[in-house]
């Protein structure tokens, strides 16, 4: 019987129009992109978890009324037709393509339910408006047929996707178990289900959240300690005026919508101010998505940006929405915007211009509303002089620019910032590494860190990785770093006294294995006055 269901059987139009009635319920036509706007904005809102469990319920109540209305709806020669009705009825629906599963005597007891869902529209919405998933998408398909059989069986039975599309799978899957024959592994997942999922799913995350910022207040509070100083409400490492200025400035870009271009050299921290702006504007509850223009083919480059539509090329399986539009409302950070090909150029500086984008393949534009920040390690000046960046598109990305210091002109900033890099790889590595030796410290400062603040904390977690004990030592360091020496000679950003005095004062207490008493004598200054000045330094002996 359930082959020879048909939509003539239980679709019912009134000549009027208005009303459309399904097994004798009033039912709606629905646009999937409409619905898939509405998983966006939900997502968006709520964040994923909330509108799973909202989506999920819809799905329930939705397969539970059907089951309910078809109950009585045909004339079921056998009550096992009208149970296993609902896989046809989602295909009927256009929401999927039903595929059952062939199972022989060696699969063991059959399930509840057990199909391959093919041309899902969840998945297919989900790709489209929020991209590749890590977990199944299909939220209220899964609970469409949960409450149908739930409601078929006289008890709860819930289905979940074991593959999915919309995580990249080939087929989407599911099977249909009571909960006692899921057992504990898919308490989480089940939760979804829940009468009170909406309530429960938003204390989970409050709850969440509230953990979070704890953990991240004494995370702070630790790293203070450590740094000994207080930090930058950013989380940024900041003693150099030169650096307080950026800062400074990045605070005062936030508050308005200007494109802001950061340069400096690689590793000097670029996105971490990126990211500033993004999280003290008004933007800060939207998305922040960041490229690295210089890491997508040029070929690629273009879809990456502004999406494309199915069939526009090779592999173009679907409708995807570029990065313009997923940062929609939110900062869009184009780092390396240097390296941006001079074809695409054309194209960036019209989607700034206009605040409108094409997707490849398509002829009508999309309105956009992005906060663009832009960075590059490149002379942007130079390469427009040489003709390979072009010079409008420089100037509508350097409304406000911010220029971040090499770590060689922040030497203000390295011991705190290398104490704040020790104690977080310590955490992440799960070691008990808790200091510098003194000729650590010492080494630090003689370095020129030519690959910035990156450099820095690759070679502190390197040293954690390698060391056993509670101290890093010397020989912990790289070779390049355990070799420097102090620069007597000017380079090309001169130093002052004020500096050459504290890495002489260093080197001489590195000599002397950290003996303060020598070190005063030797230098003919008062043990007080020796004191005074390597808490200045911040030095790890006696920052605290």
């Amino acid at each position: 019987m359930t082959h020879r269901l048909d939509l003539k059987d239980l679709l019912s139009f009134d000549p009027e129009g208005g009303l459309i009635h399904f097994a004798g319920q009033r039912a709606l036509l629905m646009d999937a992109v409409a619905l898939g706007l509405l998983r966006k904005e939900l997502i968006s809102m709520l964040g994923m978890t909330a509108a799973r469990g909202i989506l999920t319920r819809l799905g329930y109540a939705h397969g539970w009324r059907t089951a309910e209305a078809m109950k009585t709806a045909l004339p079921w020669p056998d009550e096992s037709l009208w149970r296993r009705a609902g896989g046809r009825l989602h295909t009927l629906q256009g929401q999927v393509l039903l595929e059952p599963v062939e199972r022989g005597p060696e699969d063991g007891p059959a399930p509840f339910a057990e199909a391959l869902w093919r041309e899902s529209y969840e998945a297919e919405q989900h790709l489209l408006h929020v991209g590749q998933a890590d977990q199944p998408v299909c939220w209220s398909l899964t609970g469409f047929a949960s409450g149908y059989l739930s409601y078929c069986n006289g008890k709860p039975i819930y289905c979940l996707e074991t593959r999915c599309v919309g995580k990249g799978d080939a087929v989407c899957q599911i099977l249909g178990k009571s909960a006692e024959e899921w057992g504990s592994t898919c308490v989480e997942a089940l939760s979804f289900y829940e009468t009170r999922c909406m309530e429960g799913v938003l204390a989970q995350v409050t709850e969440a959240l509230k953990e979070a910022e704890q953990k991240l207040r004494v995370k702070r509070r630790t790293l203070a300690r450590v740094v000994g100083a207080s930090e930058d409400p950013s989380g940024l490492v900041v003693r150099t005026e030169g650096m307080r200025r950026v800062l400074a400035l990045a605070r005062r870009a936030a508050k308005v919508d200007s494109t802001v271009l950061i340069t400096g050299e690689s590793g000097v921290g670029k996105e971490r101010v990126a990211r500033l702006i993004h999280d003290e504007s008004e933007r800060a509850h939207k998305a922040f998505v960041a490229v690295n223009c210089a890491a997508v083919t040029e070929s690629l480059l273009e879809s990456e940006l502004f999406g494309h539509a199915k069939g526009a090329f090779t592999g173009a399986t679907h409708d995807r929405p570029g990065l313009f539009e997923a940062a929609s409302g939110g900062t869009l950070f184009l780092d390396e915007v240097g390296e941006v090909p001079p074809a695409m150029q054309a194209r960036l500086l019209r989607a700034l211009q206009e605040k409108e984008v094409r997707r490849v393949g398509e002829n009508q534009s999309r309105k956009v509303d992005v906060r663009v920040v832009a960075a590059t390690n490149r002379n942007l000046l130079e390469e427009v002089s040489a003709g390979r960046f072009r010079q409008d598109l420089y100037y509508r990305l350097r409304v406000i620019e911010l220029k971040v210091l090499p770590l060689r002109e922040r030497r203000d900033d390295i011991l705190p910032l290398a104490r704040q890099l020790l104690a977080e790889a310590s955490e992440r590595l799960g070691r008990k590494v808790a200091s510098f030796s003194p000729e650590v410290a010492d080494q630090l400062l003689r370095y020129g860190w030519p690959g910035n603040v990156r450099e820095l904390a690759n070679a502190i977690e390197r040293a954690v990785a390698l060391h056993e004990g509670t101290r890093i030592e010397r020989d912990d360091l790289p070779e390049e770093v355990r070799e420097a020496q102090p620069s007597v000679l000017p380079g090309s950003a001169p130093r002052t006294l004020e500096d050459m005095e504290r890495e002489y004062i260093l080197a001489v207490l590195a000599h002397n294995s950290g003996n303060r008493s020598r070190t005063a004598e030797q230098l003919d200054i008062g043990l007080a006055t020796l004191y005074r000045k390597l808490k200045q330094y911040g030095h790890p002996e006696v920052a605290n």
